[in-house]
């Protein structure tokens, strides 16, 4: 888990694949085949709720930070485009 961003009204959260892929444990024991796939949590403090994209949803997000690291954006512009996942987001933010 990696935090990408975090301000005042949105935070997000890069769900890394959890696999030990270290050659101790794959001579010790043969891992079975695993679906390594990444996503991204997106949290909107204001409203209290949090969208979770996998999937072809994470390949476009993941596109659009990629852009920003190339265009340096201003933060107007990033909370612009995380507003536009706001309407995503049904699932309250549940601490655990």
């Amino acid at each position: 888990m990696k935090m990408l961003y975090d301000s005042d009204s949105f935070v997000v959260v890069h769900m890394l694949p959890d696999a030990d892929l270290s050659d101790s444990a794959a001579k010790t024991a043969p891992l079975p085949p695993q679906l390594l796939r990444h996503g991204f949590e997106i949290v909107d403090k204001r409203s209290g709720k949090e969208v979770y994209l996998d999937g072809s949803w994470a390949e476009l997000f993941q596109q659009q930070i990629l852009a920003w690291q190339r265009d340096t954006p201003t933060q107007e512009e990033v909370e612009d485009t995380l507003d536009s996942y706001v309407g995503l987001a049904q699932n309250p933010v549940v601490v655990h």
